[in-house]
């Protein structure tokens, strides 16, 4: 796994030929019970990383559509899983906790519920204010500039219109990390402002 912008995220990824990006898993580390974000598949090195660096507790899956590796580490681990709450009825895999706008699963990493994306209720997560995860509807297909999932993939262009412009008045955000392609590291804020203002 690489270390990211904070030394207790880290990140390790999957390319996918189809879509040419990256697809990326987070690891949030902490003394309570370490939190995985979205995990794509783990090499073995990533697997003695991770586990040189306490395990995981927990994996939140931002949509139903980023289960990716999850079935396969909660096999190997003790870990629980957190899903979005509007997708409960007909989630592919069973979640011991379901998170809806402004619920903390750990102190400091807030759920916001986005709207509109191929997927009802998307999660997006933010982490002491500062830094934002993105699942699927804010990406980014090249580096330094984020753009948002296709229209036809989306379930309500203007909900998810709505949504990026709710992202980009998170005046504090400095790095957004997502799941699928390049993460900004600096002036996120600016960076979601601006994708806001091609909407």
């Amino acid at each position: 796994m690489k270390c990211l912008h904070r030394p207790d995220l880290y990140t390790w990824s999957s390319f996918n030929p189809a879509r040419n990006i990256d697809f990326n898993g987070i690891a949030w580390i902490r003394p309570e019970g370490n939190i995985l974000i979205d995990p794509v598949a783990l090499s073995n090195h990533d697997w003695n990383h991770l586990e040189s660096l306490g395990g995981v507790a927990w994996i939140i899956l931002t949509n139903s559509d980023h289960i990716r590796a999850a079935k396969e580490i909660v096999c190997q681990t003790y870990a629980k899983i957190a899903g979005p709450l509007a997708e409960q009825d007909t989630f592919p895999i069973e979640c011991d906790r379901w998170l809806s706008d402004g619920d903390e699963l750990a102190p400091g990493l807030k759920t916001i519920e986005l709207q509109g994306s191929k997927t009802p209720g998307e999660l997006a997560l933010l982490l002491e204010e500062t830094t934002l995860i993105t699942g699927d509807l804010i990406r980014a297909h090249r580096a330094g500039s984020l753009n948002i999932l296709a229209q036809e993939k989306l379930l309500d262009a203007k909900a998810a219109i709505a949504s990026v412009h709710r992202l980009a008045q998170l005046s504090k955000v400095e790095t957004v990390l997502v799941g699928d392609g390049w993460s900004v590291f600096w002036d996120g804020h600016l960076r979601l402002k601006e994708l806001a203002a091609t909407l």
